[in-house]
């Protein structure tokens, strides 16, 4: 038989789940803008014993491609992630494809990650092209010549839901990930355009108002439980 003393600390236990998983929503919200985002859910169950449990799940769905004409952009259309490297060497995984060129030419994420294995580009070049495999060309005035300057490569993994959430929309590989499996023969990099974020903005806010009415409830059942408590406590004086 559940004590009021039980009740009021299950009370508190989830409403302060409910409170973790606004934070989870006010960040989707915050990050509508974001190139590439993929919306974070903190999906919630009840235990046994009545008390919430929380487990962070990231929806890695296709958002919608947006057209830019930039020709350093490109958008994955499909599943995959582009390695980046920082300058300490560290290697992280991302679907945000704004890029643009450092001071030696070199292909950048706009916080300065190298992408692939490095892709310089030449100071006087010409009718850049970005094809659907990732290779990068460059041509001669007369378009008679080309050049291959590299590939940006593009890897998936066996449970991309294991990956380890970084900052600026970059995830790190874990055990539960799995090691990333480069794509061969593909062709899903689009030239000039964007993959904006898979936010569905009606959802979060939907989520929010249910949140809002569950935590107001909570509180208000507590406050009666803790209003009985104290009379109880006052007629056994």
């Amino acid at each position: 038989m559940a004590t009021i003393h039980g009740i009021i600390n299950k009370g508190v236990v989830n409403a302060e789940l409910q409170f973790e998983k606004m934070g989870y929503v006010s960040t989707n919200v915050s990050n509508y803008n974001t190139n590439g985002y993929k919306t974070v859910r903190f999906e919630q169950m009840l235990d046994e014993n009545g008390y919430l449990k929380g487990y962070e799940r990231t929806d890695f769905s296709q958002g919608a491609v947006q057209r830019t004409a930039r020709e350093f952009d490109v958008a994955i259309q499909g599943t995959g992630f582009i390695p980046v490297t920082s300058q300490n060497g560290d290697v992280t995984y991302t679907r945000e494809g704004s890029f643009r060129l450092d001071k030696d030419g070199y292909l950048i994420t706009n916080d300065g990650y190298l992408v692939g294995d490095g892709i310089q580009i030449p100071i006087n070049y010409d009718n850049l092209q970005i094809k659907a495999n990732g290779d990068v060309e460059v041509f001669s005035n007369d378009g008679m010549k080309r050049e291959l300057l590299g590939t940006i490569p593009l890897v998936n993994f066996q449970n991309p839901e294991g990956l380890k959430k970084a900052d600026n929309n970059k995830f790190y590989l874990t055990a539960e990930s799995g090691e990333p499996v480069l794509l061969k023969n593909h062709t899903r990099f689009k030239q000039g355009s964007i993959e904006v974020t898979n936010i569905d903005m009606l959802n979060e806010v939907n989520t929010i108002l249910r949140l809002n009415a569950s935590m107001l409830a909570s509180f208000k059942v507590m406050q009666t439980i803790n209003d009985m408590y104290s009379k109880t406590l006052q007629l056994n004086q």
